[in-house]
């Protein structure tokens, strides 16, 4: 990555829930934490070179730390495995300054928070905002069962406990999610966050489209997603608009991997289309979108796409780089 880091110390590292550890990050001595607000994540930079996102789930009040929760994922490409095993209190670590592609909208008149799994991680934090604001809102939390549900014990000891409505796969149909009932009609000035595994968002939001939600009050954050590429696919050409370089893209080769091998870096950190670090502006050519982060509109609008997965339709990309 080539973006400016913090240097932070790792204060305090344990065990949230069954597969999940939380680590809670402060400034060196004589430094500060750059504020943030709900729905932030940063980019930590992990042993082993590997830069990942994680957002931040504590109080944007609390200007001492940060606080993130990390599932060992059984399919990590290697971030969560790091976190896990490699990275212990008193170490310190690089990372971002607080980033926000998923706030709250401060216009809206209630807002209705659904988490899946780790997906608490933003949404917790915003439930700490909208409580302290004294905004209307309720929170639905799905998980697996009570053991691999992480900051139980917060949530029962916090001022917005009524607030919140956990469902567990594991436990009695009857207290299971209803996204029927939930999402059965949009209302004005009622916005929908959901975070979460791509089942599950993909459940919400199937169910909140076709019963009719406007995109404007849809709001969500992909933790992680699946993007295939093959030898097969077409081979393009980027043209870097500053310098008129032409850079080949094969098959089976990302834009983002191309630009690498050509000396072009660019900053990054998922690698699959779901944080929004590398997006980069399309000044001529069609992308073809494979990201889960841009909206349906703004994929439409192809001035600007995610190398880090996404391809083209067209010979070449012109990009503003």
């Amino acid at each position: 990555m080539t973006s400016s880091t913090l240097s932070v110390q790792v204060a305090r590292k344990w065990t949230e829930a069954q597969d999940i550890c939380a680590l809670e990050l402060h400034a060196l001595p004589g430094q500060s934490l750059p504020a943030f607000s709900a729905g932030a994540h940063i980019d930590v930079h992990l042993p082993g070179g590997l830069t990942r996102s994680y957002s931040l789930c504590n109080d944007p009040q609390e200007q001492h730390r940060y606080v993130i929760g990390v599932l060992r994922d059984p399919a990590s490409r290697g971030g969560s495995v790091a976190v896990h095993n490699l990275v212990n209190a008193g170490q310190t670590l690089q990372i971002s300054p607080p980033k926000n592609h998923f706030a709250l909208q401060h216009d809206a008149q209630r807002h209705l928070l659904l988490a899946g799994g780790i997906g608490i991680t933003p949404i917790l934090c915003m439930a700490e905002q909208l409580a302290k604001s004294g905004a209307d809102f309720e929170l639905h939390y799905c998980s697996r069962s009570r053991e691999r549900t992480a900051f139980v014990q917060h949530i029962a000891a916090s001022a917005f406990a009524q607030r919140v409505q956990f469902h567990f796969d594991d436990a009695v149909p009857a207290q299971q999610l209803d996204l029927t009932v939930l999402l059965s009609a949009p209302t004005p000035g009622l916005h929908l966050y959901v975070c979460g595994p791509k089942g599950f968002m993909d459940a919400v939001l199937g169910k909140a489209r076709a019963n009719g939600w406007p995109e404007a009050q849809l709001h969500y954050e992909f933790f992680a997603a699946e993007v295939q590429h093959s030898l097969d696919e077409a081979s393009f050409e980027v043209q870097l608009a500053s310098s008129g370089k032409v850079i080949p893209v094969a098959g089976g080769q990302t834009v983002l991997q191309a630009l690498s091998a050509a000396g072009v870096e660019i900053e990054f950190a998922c690698e699959q289309g779901v944080c929004g670090t590398c997006l980069t502006r399309v000044l001529q050519g069609v992308p073809e979108h494979k990201d889960n982060y841009l909206t349906p509109e703004e994929q439409a609008a192809n001035d600007q796409f995610l190398p880090c997965c996404s391809r083209a339709k067209t010979a070449r990309l012109v990009l503003d780089l």
